[in-house]
């Protein structure tokens, strides 16, 4: 399906990098002006700013802590001023740090958290008061089937994407009537660095699961995730797509 989003503001957290650089640059093509955030890895967002090559003129790379309060509504007090609508919002910045509960530190624990979770409510709760003044929007949460499968070893990421799906739920019900939908894409095992750091034999293990038996693109989330974005899903709202090849 080809989309169209010329004359779309769009905003993609995690933009440079796997998941949320597939799908900044899918926007890109379809003609939107995206806004495209990351932490702190200036190399990764020069590099990306380069590969776009000519679309580049349609991006603008800004810098923010999405588990900062302060910092996303600095960002958000930036775009009120500069941009002033947003048509659309794609909660893709996450991290991972594995460990058995039993072992898992405090600080692991929360910083998953304030980033997966919490982070996805200060850019919802921002972007939902930025998108009424065009009574439009789209809210796209970035979550994982882990929120009810439960991997060993992954409490903390569990429980911060089955977050994001009972407040995708809510604040679909909240804003239903103001014209914003907001809906997640559950991306199975996708080819990005946040699986990198397992074993030959773990990436073997998970591949049996997948019914399919391989892993997916990011093109393919990316796929998933403009077409919620797009009007032809007017009437979709509270919802999980899952692209995870059957997982």
């Amino acid at each position: 399906m080809i989309f169209d989003f010329q004359n779309h503001n769009v905003l993609v957290t995690g933009a440079t990098r796997g998941i949320g650089k597939a799908i900044a640059t899918s926007f890109l093509k379809s003609g939107a002006r995206v806004i495209g955030i990351y932490s702190g890895n200036e190399q990764a967002a020069e590099q990306f700013r380069d590969e776009v090559d000519s679309l580049a003129e349609q991006l603008i790379l800004r810098k923010c802590d999405v588990s900062s309060q302060a910092e996303v509504e600095s960002l958000f007090h930036y775009l009120d001023e500069t941009i002033v609508t947003l048509d659309v919002l794609v909660n893709n910045a996450g991290v991972r740090r594995d460990s058995v509960l039993a072992l898992m530190s405090n600080e692991d624990w929360q910083r998953v958290i304030d980033i997966n979770l919490t982070g996805t409510f200060y850019m919802a709760k921002q972007a939902v008061l930025l998108m009424m003044k065009k009574k439009y929007g789209r809210i796209i949460n970035i979550t994982s089937p882990v929120s009810y499968l439960g991997f060993a070893g992954q409490a903390n990421y569990a429980a911060s994407k089955a977050g994001q799906v009972a407040m995708t739920k809510t604040l679909a019900k909240e804003t239903a009537k103001k014209k914003i939908t907001v809906n997640c894409v559950s991306p199975g095992f996708i080819h990005t660095d946040l699986i990198d750091d397992l074993t030959d034999d773990k990436l073997s293990d998970y591949k049996k699961m997948v019914p399919m038996r391989r892993f997916g693109t990011t093109e393919e989330v990316a796929d998933a995730v403009l077409f919620l974005a797009s009007p032809s899903s007017a009437y979709i709202t509270g919802a999980v797509l899952e692209v995870n090849g059957g997982l």
